[in-house]
């Protein structure tokens, strides 16, 4: 089974992303067999950026990915959502990819299921 999670949202403001990188995580971790993906659009690329300093107590989306990353769950961000931003220069966090379009609509139709948040 594959199951594609499309988040849309910034990563702070609403739990959104947090839910979705929990459940995410929690799917690879429990079900190895299940090919777990994530593609990230509009302001959800704005999770990709490094060194995010959130307050104690607060989740960090930054750590959350990073454990995606060490599931082997490919993260993919809208390459035309990260240039819209003016991220394009920018690094992104080890492990995550500016894709496309193209990806993004062959991982939908590859996929089983499909959650969007």
């Amino acid at each position: 089974m594959s199951i594609l999670f499309i988040l849309n949202d910034a990563p702070y403001g609403n739990e959104k992303m947090y839910n979705a990188f929990r459940l995410a995580h929690q799917i690879a971790k429990d079900s190895p067999e299940t090919q777990v993906r994530v593609f990230l659009m509009a302001d959800a690329v704005t999770a990709a950026l490094p060194n995010q300093e959130t307050p104690n107590g607060y989740y960090n989306i930054a750590r959350m990915m990073k454990l995606l990353v060490q599931d082997k769950t490919p993260v993919k961000l809208c390459g035309s959502c990260v240039q819209a931003r003016g991220l394009s220069n920018l690094v992104m966090q080890e492990g995550t990819e500016v894709s496309n379009m193209q990806q993004l609509a062959a991982w939908t139709v590859e996929s089983d299921k499909v959650l969007v948040f």
